[in-house]
């Protein structure tokens, strides 16, 4: 006799395989990552690919050696965590620290829950958050963009423009145009908000992601700023905003499974990423409020359900 094993739900039959959706998110990564390595350098570059063997391993390590599990060394939801978490770093960040975030964001983040699919927070926002309270100084030296992609970032850092808003020194529509072609500094997935969006556009084509997550945060933020007599384009293209809203927020793991359910999350996320740039220590806030609405996703999905179809009489309301 065979036996009937039932899986967690949710239980949604496609063709698509997680590999798949996460080969996609790949390569809608590369447009963003390519400025950031022409803008910040070799450097960028390996940082970003430190993260990426780093998390490849501790996976494999953690499932081979702690977990008891066979599996391959390489695969594509780590790569992605690995890609995420790089490009949320400074690019002139010693490498040990980055294994180090590495290592917690797959083993805390991910693998303490249970693997792909059970963790609750976001893994990459797990390692970045853990680096910034553990290494702020590291955390917080952002190398000034280089002078092509041959350029290797060395001591010499300078505020995000967040930072300089927030400190009074520069005025933020200043800083609009910097932020869309990438000139200005940060960590490498900061800057080019225009790459992040054709991002955003591929993962749509080939519906990886739906408009509701990344526009309801987006337009969130915008309506708040405004309202807190901020500048909403500024606020809009500035930090990691529309990296965490297009491939941070969406992730199927953390995010709620309803429409409904996904426009008041995004909505939520916008609201306390003002609010924490406005009246917060940080100048940034999205890692925060993504992993704040992250754990506010169960409740979401159970609270925010679909409403069933009433029929009668040959009609359905």
């Amino acid at each position: 006799m065979k036996t009937l094993v039932i899986s967690q739900s949710p239980h949604i039959q496609s063709p698509r395989t997680t590999s798949d959706a996460m080969r996609h998110v790949v390569v809608a990564l590369l447009p963003a990552l390519a400025v950031g390595v022409w803008r910040f350098g070799v450097s960028a570059a390996a940082v970003v690919a430190v993260a990426a063997l780093s998390c490849l391993a501790s996976e494999w390590l953690i499932a081979r050696f702690v977990m008891g599990r066979r599996v391959a060394f390489f695969g594509w939801a780590p790569l992605v965590t690995g890609l995420l978490l790089g490009m949320n770093l400074p690019s002139g960040i010693p490498l040990w620290a980055v294994v180090i975030g590495s290592l917690f964001a797959i083993g805390v983040g991910k693998m303490a829950f249970g693997g792909l699919g059970c963790n609750i927070f976001n893994p990459a926002l797990v390692g970045r958050v853990f680096l910034l309270l553990s290494f702020p100084a590291l955390m917080t030296s952002w190398p000034v963009v280089g002078d092509g992609c041959l350029s290797w970032a060395d001591a010499v850092t300078a505020p995000t423009p967040l930072m300089l808003v927030k400190q009074g020194v520069v005025p933020d529509n200043q800083m609009v145009i910097g932020e869309l072609v990438g000139n200005v500094g940060g960590s490498l997935g900061e800057v080019g908000a225009i790459a992040i969006l054709l991002g955003l556009v591929y993962l749509m084509m080939f519906r990886i992601v739906t408009w509701h997550i990344p526009v309801s945060i987006i337009l969130s933020v915008g309506v708040v700023s405004w309202l807190s007599g901020g500048n909403p384009l500024f606020d809009i293209v500035s930090g990691g905003l529309m990296l965490g809203a297009v491939f941070m927020a969406t992730d199927y793991v953390t995010s709620p499974m309803t429409r409904r359910g996904q426009l008041l999350y995004g909505v939520m996320i916008g609201v306390i990423t003002v609010v924490i740039r406005r009246w917060g220590v940080y100048p940034e806030g999205v890692s925060f409020a993504i992993l704040i609405m992250n754990g506010a996703t169960p409740l979401i999905n159970r609270y925010v359900r679909p409403r069933p179809r009433r029929c009668a009489e040959g009609r359905c309301v």
